[in-house]
This record gives C-alpha cells, structure tokens and sequence, in this order.
C-alpha cells in the first residue's frame, strides 16, 4: 500500500474531525423569532439601531478602559489572533452593551456560544454574524442597506434585541437569552452563555459569580 491513500485517509479524518468541531461550536445557536412589534416599540428600536455615534470604551478614567481591555485582549488572543481586530471587536462591544444597557461580559459569552467569535457564521437558520442575527430584523427595525456580518451594525442590532428581550421578560437574564436564541422553554443556551459569562468573561476575577445550572420542568442533564 502506497503513501498517498494513507495521507488521504488522515487528510479526510482531519477534515471531519474540524467540521465536527465547528458543528459543535454552533450546537447552541438558533433563530430568534419573528414576533409583530407595536409601532412604538419598532420606532425605539429603529432608533436605536439608527445612532451613527463612535464606538468608544465608556469607563470613568482612561486607565480603567485600559485595563480592561488588556484583560478582555489576553482572553480573547486564542479566537482573535489579530491584535487590531481584538481591540475593534472589544471597543465596539464595550459601546454597544453600555449604550444598550447591557454587561460587556454577557455580550461577550453570547458572541462566544453563538459564534465563537466567527465574523461571517452563518447558522442553519440562517442568523448572521458575531450575534447571529436574523436578517428579519433589519427589514423590522433598519434599513435596507445594513450588512449583518458589518462588525458594528452587528452588534449594534444584536444588543438592541437582547435589551429588547431583557425588557419583555422584565430584566429576566435567563428568558431574555432563551427569546435570544429562539429556545425558550429550554435551559442549553441561557445556561451555556451564563457559564461563559461568569467563567471565561466576567472581569471581577476576585469576585466571580458561580451560576448554577437551571433545568425547566421534565428537562435532564
């Protein structure tokens, strides 16, 4: 037997054993749910989406912006190899979940559980993007031309759902990431973006939350 059926055997584990990896990355990611908006709330989101402001890091001193982005960085090096690219990814990410009323860390395990971090992911329903947005929403709240797989329109429609979702459900972290991910009733997703939350991301290294799982009724581990 020659070399090269044997090389192209290994090429061909290699390759499956990649596309699994990948599958597995994107296990939890899902759809959110077309849901007819009153006209004033589609407004507000519009508006929201619409803003044309810099993404800027929004601490109270310089050196606590650097600080945390030093943090995020090191974190962040194994799925952004590019340190140009962390430091965009993580200023607009800061921005946007402080301009949305949410934690930077949450927002960052969302992208990590929906993504991995992958700009152009594309899921079988066809979400987009870090977030993985629907492209319903840019027909609901946006404009014609916005590109989901854009780095800043992205996450700006993805925190402006999520604080959508977190408003419906009443400051409620755990239903808002379930309506997220279009699995509410199931506890995989919310539970795999709050360990990624308080594990990898959350920056009180000396303060760190443990998140306990939570099963819905008739659900197992």
């Amino acid at each position: 037997m020659t070399g090269r059926p044997l090389f192209a055997r290994a090429s061909a584990r290699i390759a499956l054993v990649t596309a699994c990896a990948i599958a597995s990355a994107m296990a939890v990611a899902g759809e959110q749910k077309y849901e007819p908006l009153s006209a004033s709330v589609q407004a507000a989101l519009h508006s929201s989406v619409a803003d044309q402001a810099s993404p800027r890091l929004a601490f109270v001193t310089e050196a606590e912006g650097t600080a945390w982005l030093a943090a995020m960085s090191k974190r962040l090096e194994r799925h952004v190899p590019d340190a140009t690219a962390r430091e965009d990814l993580l200023t607009t990410v800061h921005y946007e979940a402080t301009r949305a009323g949410l934690d930077p860390q949450l927002v960052l395990g969302v992208i990590q559980v929906e993504s991995g971090f992958r700009k152009y992911a594309i899921s079988k329903a066809g979400a987009r993007g870090y977030m993985q947005v629907m492209p319903f929403w840019v027909t609901l709240i946006g404009e014609s031309g916005h590109n989901l797989f854009n780095l800043r329109t992205n996450l700006r429609y993805g925190c402006t759902i999520l604080r959508h979702y977190l408003d419906i459900e009443r400051g409620d972290t755990f239903r808002a990431l379930g309506r997220y991910n279009g699995s509410l009733g199931k506890s995989r997703y919310p539970n795999a973006v709050l360990r990624a939350w308080s594990g990898r991301w959350d920056y009180k290294d000396t303060d760190r939350a443990t998140v306990k799982p939570t099963l819905y009724m008739g659900e197992s581990r």
